[in-house]
């Protein structure tokens, strides 16, 4: 099996969900770095938009396609980032979330397995439900409920870190699994229901901040540009370290914090309007990094005052428009 290192010579690498929010600044990174980038979505909830810029570049392939049907292509790593990840929309077909997840990881990892390329997995903090453990570490097994509203998204994606481990021992494969903690940043869709994105569009419009119970539970949240120097970093480690391994910010807050901290960012007179808590939404959520700081020497730089700075930036283009 090769060993892949991403820092060296230009690669071609394959990015599913590359139209999507954290996929086009993958894309962004990977171009930067002289690689050439295939960027695969069938734009359920990526947008043009978010790689119109990258459309001229001569080492840059944009491709409409589902990963829920085979497709066959020549490349030497694949970030496989397909699928909803807002309850907004991984619920609202729940049954095509769960195909994503199953039958598109089935797909990329034959695709891995046909050319011999390395495959990460952008798998989710959802794998552990609403924790048992605090904070969370890669080893705990999780508490989620596999008949709810949200086990599309969390069984699927634990599924789908199941296929990776399988083909792993079955086939040698080079994998990498990546447990994605709350991200935020520019390119956030405004509808997608993530909270950050909620609060900030709230408060520009200066509209009630929608909290869902009293406020007190807690996401950890990372800037964009972190979450991406993690996974770039995942992607060209020793290929002997699989993962899982935990990439976010460890730094817990309340959403009354959170809303406070985009309030100050924002101005305005917007009002707090508490609302029922969502069925099966996880009290805390914080993750433990020794492993990415001690394996991948990673930890994020952006704080969240810096990080929401410039989302609310981003967005005040987005509303106004």
């Amino acid at each position: 099996m090769r060993n892949i290192e991403i820092t060296k010579t230009p690669l071609k690498v394959l990015v599913t969900g590359g139209a999507g929010f954290v996929g086009s600044h993958l894309c962004d990174r990977l171009l930067e770095k002289g690689h050439h980038v295939i960027c695969l979505d069938n734009f359920f909830t990526g947008s043009r938009d978010n790689i119109v810029h990258n459309l001229g570049k001569s080492n840059f392939e944009l491709i409409r396609h589902d990963i829920t049907e085979p497709i066959l292509l020549e490349v030497d790593q694949i970030y496989n980032l397909a699928c909803p990840a807002s309850p907004v929309h991984y619920q609202y077909n729940p049954i095509k979330t769960v195909k994503t997840n199953v039958m598109g990881t089935l797909n990329m990892l034959g695709l891995a397995k046909r050319v011999q390329a390395r495959i990460l997995q952008a798998s989710t903090s959802e794998v552990y439900g609403d924790p048992e453990v605090h904070p969370q570490v890669e080893s705990y097994w999780g508490h989620v409920n596999p008949i709810g509203i949200r086990s599309c998204y969390d069984e699927g994606k634990r599924v789908a870190e199941t296929l990776m481990f399988d083909y792993h021992r079955s086939h040698n494969l080079e994998i990498k699994v990546m447990r994605i903690f709350n991200t935020y940043g520019p390119r956030m869709n405004p509808q997608d229901g993530r909270v950050v994105s909620n609060f900030i569009v709230q408060a520009l419009k200066g509209d009630p901040i929608t909290i869902y119970g009293d406020g007190s539970q807690t996401r950890s949240f990372c800037y964009v540009d972190d979450l991406v120097e993690g996974m770039i970093r995942l992607m060209g480690s020793d290929p002997e370290f699989t993962g899982p391994v935990n990439i976010g910010n460890p730094v817990e807050n309340t959403m009354l914090e959170l809303s406070d901290a985009i309030l100050e960012q924002v101005g305005g007179n917007s009002r707090r309007e508490h609302l029922p808590l969502p069925k099966d939404d996880p009290k805390r959520r914080q993750p433990d990094i020794s492993m990415a700081k001690s394996r991948l020497g990673w930890e994020p730089k952006v704080s969240l005052a810096e990080g929401l700075e410039q989302t609310v930036d981003y967005f005040r283009g987005v509303v106004g428009s």
